[in-house]
C-alpha cells in the first residue's frame, strides 16, 4: 500500500492505491504531477468494484452457470434437485419458485392484472403481455441459426430448431410414440384415455384440444377466415385452405414409396397405401366387412340402419351418401359434365365415361373364371357366370345376355 500527499488549495488530500507494478505505480505519478487526483481516484475505485464483483459472482458447481447473487443461484440449484418446496393449496401443484406459484395461482381465480395498452387484452403474468406487445410491433427476436427463421419468444425458437435435430424429448408410456413438444404430447394421450376436456357450448360435443373445438365452433357461426386468392373460396382453417390450392398449383408433395404415385395429402397417401398393404382397419360391427377409410364404413353401415341423410329438394327421393344425391340432381338439371374425348358424348358421371371410352378402345377388363371369357362391363360378366351357375337371372335390366340366350349358349 502507498500512500501519496498531494498539496492543492491548502488542502491535503491521501489517496490509498493498491501499487500492482512499477507501470501502475508511474501512471499514478505522472497524473499526480498533472494535478489530476480526481480522475486517479475514481479509475481505481474502478479497479476495486471490478474486483468486489468477480468475488461475489456465485458458480453453480453442477453446470458452472454464474449468477451475481446468491439468492439467484440458490433458486438456479433447485433445477438440480428437483425440489420444489411451494404448493398450490387448490389443486396441489409444487413449483420450485414462489412466483411461479403466484402466476399458477391465477389459473384458479381468473386474475389477469397486465393489460395491453394497444388492444386492452388482459394476462396473467408481465412475461405473457410482452410476448403478446410483439404481435404490435412485429418484433421477433430470436432467430434460428440454420434457416433464418425469427420467433417472438426462445421457447419457440427451440421448439423449431427440433425440425432441424429431429430431437423428440417427450415419448408416450403407453404406445412410445415420439413428440418435439410436451403439448403435443399431452394432446396425444387423450387418445389413450378418451379425455375430451373442450366442450361447445351451443350443442354440447366435447374435442380434445381447444383448436379443434375453435373450428368446431365456426360450424355453428359459419365465420370461414380463410380465403383462397386464386379463386376467392373461403374455408375454415389454414389447412382446408393450403390442401385446396394445390388444385390451382398441381402441386402434390406426398408420394407412395411403392408405386410413386403422388397425392395432395397425407391423408390421401396413407388411404392409398392400403391398397399395397392390404390393410382394412375399420370394420363394421353388424356383418364384420372391413373397410379402409372410417368414411366408407359410415356409409356402409346405412345398409343396415337404412338411413338416407341426403335428399333431393326438386323430387324429395333420398340417398345415402352426398355424391348419389349429386349425381340424381343431374336427371333434373340435365347436366353431363363428363365427355369423351373420341366422340365428345356427354355422361352424369366419371365410371359412366369410363365404360363407355371401352366401345373405342376395346378393353374388356373382367374375366370369367370358368371359361376365360371376357367383357367390358362387370354387369354383362355377372349375367355370364349365370350360363355355368345354371340361375336365371330375369331382373337384370342393363345386361347384355338374355335368359333366352344364355339357354342358347347352354345347349351349344
Amino acid at each position: 500500500m502507498a500512500s501519496v500527499k498531494l498539496e492543492d488549495c491548502s488542502q491535503t488530500l491521501e489517496l490509498n492505491v493498491n501499487i500492482k507494478d512499477e507501470e501502475v505505480e508511474e501512471k499514478i505519478r505522472t497524473t499526480v504531477s498533472h494535478g489530476y487526483h480526481v480522475e486517479t481516484f475514481s479509475t481505481s475505485r474502478e479497479h476495486q468494484q471490478e474486483d468486489q464483483r468477480a468475488k461475489k459472482s456465485h458458480h453453480c458447481p453442477h453446470c458452472e452457470k454464474i449468477f451475481p447473487f446468491l439468492s439467484k443461484l440458490k433458486i438456479h440449484l433447485k433445477t438440480h434437485t428437483g425440489e420444489k418446496p411451494y404448493s398450490c393449496p387448490d389443486c396441489g401443484t409444487r413449483f420450485s419458485q414462489l412466483s411461479h406459484l403466484k402466476s399458477h395461482e391465477r389459473l384458479h381465480t381468473g386474475e389477469k392484472p397486465y393489460s395491453c395498452s394497444d388492444c386492452g387484452k388482459r394476462f396473467k403474468t408481465l412475461y405473457d403481455l410482452k410476448v403478446h406487445q410483439r404481435t404490435h410491433t412485429g418484433d421477433k427476436p430470436y432467430v434460428c441459426s440454420d434457416c433464418g427463421k425469427c420467433f417472438t419468444t426462445s421457447t419457440h425458437l427451440k421448439v423449431h430448431q427440433r425440425t432441424h435435430t429431429g430431437e423428440k424429448p417427450f415419448f408416450c408410456p403407453d404406445c412410445g410414440t415420439r413428440f418435439s413438444t410436451f403439448s403435443h404430447l399431452k394432446t396425444h394421450e387423450r387418445i389413450h384415455t378418451g379425455e375430451k376436456p373442450y366442450s361447445c357450448s351451443d350443442c354440447g360435443k366435447r374435442f380434445k384440444t381447444l383448436y379443434d373445438l375453435k373450428v368446431h365452433q365456426r360450424t355453428h357461426t359459419g365465420d370461414k377466415p380463410y380465403v383462397c386468392s386464386d379463386c376467392g373460396k373461403c374455408f375454415t382453417t389454414s389447412t382446408h385452405l393450403k390442401v385446396h390450392q394445390r388444385t390451382h398449383t398441381g402441386e402434390k408433395p406426398y408420394y407412395c414409396s411403392d408405386c410413386g404415385k403422388c397425392f395432395k395429402t397425407s391423408n390421401e397417401l396413407k388411404v392409398h397405401q392400403r391398397t399395397h398393404t392390404g390393410e382394412k382397419p375399420f370394420f363394421c360391427p353388424d356383418c364384420g366387412k372391413c373397410f379402409t377409410i372410417s368414411t366408407h364404413l359410415k356409409v356402409h353401415q346405412r345398409t343396415h340402419t337404412g338411413e338416407k341423410p341426403y335428399y333431393c329438394s326438386d323430387c324429395g327421393k333420398c340417398f345415402k351418401t352426398s355424391n348419389e344425391l349429386k349425381v340424381h340432381q343431374r336427371t333434373h338439371s340435365g347436366e353431363k359434365p363428363f365427355f369423351c374425348p373420341d366422340c365428345v358424348k356427354g355422361f352424369k358421371t366419371s365410371t359412366q365415361l369410363k365404360v363407355h371410352q371401352r366401345t373405342h378402345t376395346g378393353e374388356k377388363p373382367f374375366f370369367c373364371s370358368d371359361c376365360g371369357a371376357s367383357f367390358s362391363h362387370l354387369g354383362t360378366l355377372k349375367t355370364h357366370q349365370l350360363i355355368h351357375t345354371g340361375e336365371t337371372y330375369t331382373h337384370c335390366l342393363t345386361s347384355a345376355l338374355t335368359v333366352e340366350n344364355a339357354s342358347k349358349h347352354q345347349l351349344s
